[in-house]
């Protein structure tokens, strides 16, 4: 029983991964690198934590997967014009430390990506 909930857990594992590396080919060159890189290197830092923890990274990257999909329709981008939306602050009060610097990081890169886009132009 054991094996084949192991077996279960890994094959949507892969399936989250490899959606969100498919809604990812709809973003900007620039951000499409630091959405796979980051995402990349979360699901290998969570490889082997514990199922709570699996079940919170699993249910947060799958709202993001959703998330993302729905802002990148033609629609939604002819409207908007935008990608993501604003984190709660609430939420900061149940992040680490070590997370808090790593959300900061994110932004800054995120942040110099938008610069760098617009200078271009």
């Amino acid at each position: 029983m054991v094996k084949m909930f192991a077996a279960d857990h890994a094959s949507r594992v892969r399936m989250l991964y490899k959606l969100i590396f498919r809604v990812h080919r709809a973003l900007p060159a620039e951000l499409r690198i630091l959405g796979d890189n980051y995402a990349r290197d979360e699901f290998k830092r969570h490889k082997k934590c514990n199922p709570e923890e699996a079940k919170i990274f699993l249910t947060e990257w799958t709202d993001y997967a959703i998330n993302l999909a729905k802002q990148m329709k033609p629609l939604n981008q002819a409207i908007k014009k935008e990608v993501g939306k604003y984190i709660d602050p609430k939420m900061l009060d149940y992040m680490t430390d070590e997370q808090i610097v790593q959300l900061y990081e994110l932004h800054k890169a995120a942040v110099n990506v938008d610069d760098s886009a617009r200078s271009d132009k």
